[in-house]
């Protein structure tokens, strides 16, 4: 029944701008202060306070729209929009209506039917409302630190028909926004989080259903579940012949299911009226012009690099670009060693988990990689040799000779385990003569444990199957 529909999917994406304070105040915008200690007057909407514009948050949207191959505005207008909600103590945000900051861009994405482009509507700086803390003893609280936020909003056209399309979407924006500094773009801290607009229609229409819209959706796999789950929801109703509301929806992470908030607002309802205490201004051509100049390599771009030059795959570009750090201490790393496969192999093993929360020196790390790949550490050393650099070891070598880490590769010494092995347990040579060939295996572990782990596996395996050939 559901492969008789399509869905129609928008996205209306918040990503916290990455400024010390807020967009109207200095207030500091760091995450998990104690509740209503981040906040002053202006963020709590007293009456007579005035709004002053934090030209870093300009900034930051100016340059999250030019990694989106957005047009920029040259008048920049503010507007207030009104609704009644208890964590919006002023009654009204301030944001952009009319003249939004960014239009017209566009993203490449890439899913199992190939790539194609998504367009980009328009991007507009906005600040946050407040959080509601819902509790059992004490009713619902409300913390207004989160009030004065600097916020983009992106808005994409609807042209997105899937759940992993959209997914794919929001994985290229927050590359994007994460290489080109505009926000951190931590999901789990809402600094990152998702609205989907969703509609449906029968394959081949080209007109628009009644959309509903999905609120705050915070992690990969909740816009996902929700789209799937209000997809079906949709589909039942039209096919039961019931009628779709344009409503404002929530997902239940526990259930499944989306859920009824409230009836949609319309554009009328927030009497949007320009910002009285913001006058317009016009933006100077040299501003966006250096901003332009100075935007950083995109992770697309960098991941054609590094499959051209280093060799790498699509799998291990995806990691490397995760983070921006991660990037820089590879590429720092990469160009310090003849060997750009076996540093990914350390950056993308158990160090990647131990580097989330430390540094580590790119020299030092690249002559990991060169110990490795000239034969005089073997793997198990190295990634033990890496973890003690992300722990701030910088002579890779010292440490080497320190623990008595480096390998063993004279052949006269890797026989000798080899023959102690074998007359150790003849057993092993027995099963090998009745066809028993896994058991090459139990003899090469044995003389990995007889060497304290120092034998060459290459050059072992070479010796032992010389030795077994006699047989």
């Amino acid at each position: 029944m559901h492969n008789l529909y399509e869905a129609v999917i928008g996205l209306e994406v918040h990503a916290e701008l990455a400024t010390r304070s807020k967009i109207f105040c200095s207030c500091p915008t760091t995450f998990g202060a104690a509740p209503n200690t981040a906040c002053c007057p202006n963020c709590m909407g007293f009456p007579g306070t005035l709004p002053v514009l934090n030209r870093n948050a300009l900034i930051l949207g100016i340059k999250a729209g030019l990694a989106t191959g957005c047009q920029i505005s040259r008048e920049v207008r503010f507007h207030r929009k009104h609704y009644l909600y208890p964590d919006l103590p002023k009654a009204y945000q301030i944001t952009q209506y009319d003249t939004p900051l960014c239009t017209g861009g566009s993203l490449p994405i890439t899913v199992s039917a190939g790539e194609r482009i998504v367009g980009i509507t328009r991007i507009h700086l906005e600040e946050d409302a407040g959080k509601l803390i819902h509790t059992e003893s004490q009713g619902t609280l409300v913390d207004h630190n989160r009030c004065g936020i600097p916020l983009i909003e992106v808005v994409t056209e609807p042209e997105l028909h899937s759940s992993e399309e959209a997914v794919a979407f929001l994985k290229t924006l927050r590359s994007r926004l994460l290489f080109a500094g505009v926000s951190d773009c931590k999901m789990q801290e809402g600094s990152l989080r998702c609205d989907v607009n969703l509609s449906i229609r029968k394959k081949g229409d080209t007109a628009l259903g009644v959309r509903t819209e999905m609120k705050n959706l915070n992690s990969f796999s909740s816009v996902k579940r929700a789209i799937d789950a209000e997809f079906l929801r949709q589909v039942q109703m039209i096919e039961n012949g019931e009628e779709i509301f344009r409503e404002t929806r929530r997902f239940d992470e526990i259930t499944g299911e989306t859920i009824l908030l409230r009836r949609k607002e319309t554009t009328s309802d927030y009497r949007f009226l320009p910002e009285p205490d913001l006058p317009p201004f016009r933006l100077e051509e040299e501003l966006i012009t250096s901003l332009a100049d100075t935007l950083p390599e995109m992770p697309e771009a960098k991941k054609q690099r590094y499959q051209s030059l280093y060799g790498v795959t699509d799998e291990e570009c995806d990691l490397l670009l995760s983070e921006p750090f991660l990037a820089a201490l590879f590429e720092h790393s990469v160009s310090q060693t003849l060997y750009p496969k076996l540093l990914v192999n350390l950056l993308l093993g158990d160090l990647l988990t131990k580097l989330s929360g430390a540094s580590a020196d790119p020299l030092a790390l690249a002559s990991v990689a060169t110990l490795w790949g000239d034969g005089r550490v073997n793997s198990t050393a190295a990634k033990r040799l890496a973890m003690l650099v992300a722990e701030g070891e910088t002579d890779p070598l010292s440490a080497m000779e320190r623990l008595d880490l480096a390998q063993n590769s004279d052949p006269g010494a890797i026989r000798g385990w080899i023959e102690g092995v074998l007359e150790k347990d003849p057993s092993l040579l027995d099963s090998y003569r009745r066809g028993k060939t896994n058991v090459v295996k139990a003899i090469s572990g044995a003389v990995m444990a007889a060497s304290r782990g120092k034998a060459n596996p290459v050059l072992l395996a070479k010796l032992l199957e010389e030795r077994l050939a006699k047989i």
